[in-house]
C-alpha cells in the first residue's frame, strides 16, 4: 500500500499489521472521539510523531489535561488576565494579515450587520480606530450594536500586548470558564495562524472550541485542506457539528449507543461495524469511490 511521508501510526490489526493514517490519502484533518480523556492519549501520540518529522505543533487544550512534555512554551489564556487578542491590533501590527479579515472578527462575535461592518472597516482603514476598545467609544452604529453585548470580559481578552504565537506551543484555555469567551479567543487566533506550515495541530475539546458561532466560524481556517499541515481534532463529545467535520475518524471505546451513533453518522453499513473494545479503536475513512473501517489496537510510546 501507498504511504506519503506524512502518514504516521495509529493502530495495530490483529494481524500484527500497522495502520496508518495518511493526511495526503485519507484527509487532512482527523476526529478522535473517545470517553474521558482517553482522545488526548492517542493525540499525544500521533503529534509525538509529527514532531519527529519535524513538525512544529500547536494544541488548543480547554480541558487542562493536555501533557506539557511535547511543548517547550506553554500559553495560557484566563479570564483574569490581559491576553492580547484586539483583532484589530492584531491587524495593525500584521498579525492578522488581512484587516478586512479582523472586522469580520468582530462582525462574528458581535453581529453587526453589512453596513455596520463596512463603516467600521472604512474606519479601521483610514486610522480613526485602531482598536476594539476605540470602537466602542465611537458615535457609530457599530460601537451601538457592540456596547449590546461587550463586558469586562471581552475587554480584558482584548487589552494587552499583542499576543505573539510561537512556532511551536501548548495552548492552555482550561480558565476560561466562558464557553462564548472561549470561542472567540479560538476564532481570533485561528486567523492569527491560518497560512501556517509545516505544522500540526490539536484542537482538544473541539465540541468545546466549536460551540459557539465565533469558534466554529474559526474551525475552517485551522482545518481547510492546505501542504504541509495536518489537524487532529478530540472530543468526548460526539455532537453532530463535530461528526460532520470531513476528514477520518478514529471512535476509541465508548458506550455501545454512542458507537452506533458514530457508525451511522460515517455512513458505515451494518456488514462493517463492530464493537470498540477498551484499548481498541476503529478508524474510518471515505474515498470518492468507496468507505473503509480498520479496526485494531490502539498503540502508545515507543511502539
Amino acid at each position: 500500500m501507498k504511504y506519503s511521508k506524512l502518514a504516521v501510526k495509529l493502530l495495530k490489526a490483529e494481524n500484527d499489521e500497522i495502520i496508518y493514517y495518511d493526511p495526503v490519502y485519507h484527509g487532512r484533518t482527523l476526529k478522535v472521539i473517545g470517553i474521558d480523556d482517553d482522545p488526548v492519549d492517542v493525540m499525544e501520540y500521533l503529534l509525538s510523531q509529527y514532531k519527529e518529522k519535524g513538525y512544529n505543533l500547536i494544541v488548543f487544550d480547554t480541558s487542562g489535561k493536555f501533557p506539557t512534555s511535547l511543548f517547550d512554551n506553554i500559553v495560557r489564556i484566563e479570564e483574569n488576565a490581559p491576553a492580547g487578542l484586539d483583532p484589530l491590533r492584531l491587524a495593525k501590527v500584521g498579525l492578522i494579515k488581512d484587516p478586512y479579515s479582523a472586522v469580520t472578527i468582530v462582525q462574528t462575535i458581535y453581529e453587526l450587520d453589512k453596513a455596520s461592518t463596512e463603516k467600521l472597516y472604512a474606519d479601521f482603514i483610514k486610522g480613526k480606530i485602531s482598536s476594539v476598545s476605540e470602537a466602542v467609544k465611537v458615535k457609530e452604529s457599530y460601537a451601538e450594536v457592540i456596547n449590546e453585548s461587550y463586558t469586562e470580559l471581552d475587554e480584558m481578552l482584548f487589552s494587552g500586548e499583542p499576543m505573539k504565537i510561537p512556532e511551536s506551543c501548548l495552548i492552555d484555555m482550561s480558565a476560561l470558564n466562558s464557553v462564548t469567551l472561549t470561542g472567540n479567543a479560538f476564532l481570533i487566533m485561528s486567523a492569527m495562524l491560518e497560512d501556517r506550515r509545516s505544522i500540526a495541530y490539536g484542537l482538544y475539546d473541539v465540541a468545546v472550541l466549536t460551540f459557539t458561532d465565533s469558534g466554529n466560524a474559526g474551525l475552517p481556517l485551522i482545518t481547510r485542506p492546505a501542504r504541509r499541515r495536518v489537524t487532529i481534532l478530540g472530543t468526548r463529545y460526539p455532537l453532530d457539528q463535530v461528526l460532520s467535520i470531513p476528514g477520518p475518524t478514529l471512535m476509541l471505546y465508548n458506550d455501545p449507543d454512542v458507537q452506533s451513533a458514530i457508525y451511522e453518522s460515517q455512513g458505515v453499513p451494518q456488514g462493517f461495524r463492530r464493537f470498540v473494545e477498551k484499548g481498541e479503536g476503529a478508524y474510518i475513512r471515505r474515498s470518492p469511490e468507496t468507505i473503509e473501517v480498520d479496526f485494531g489496537e490502539l498503540l502508545g510510546e515507543g511502539s
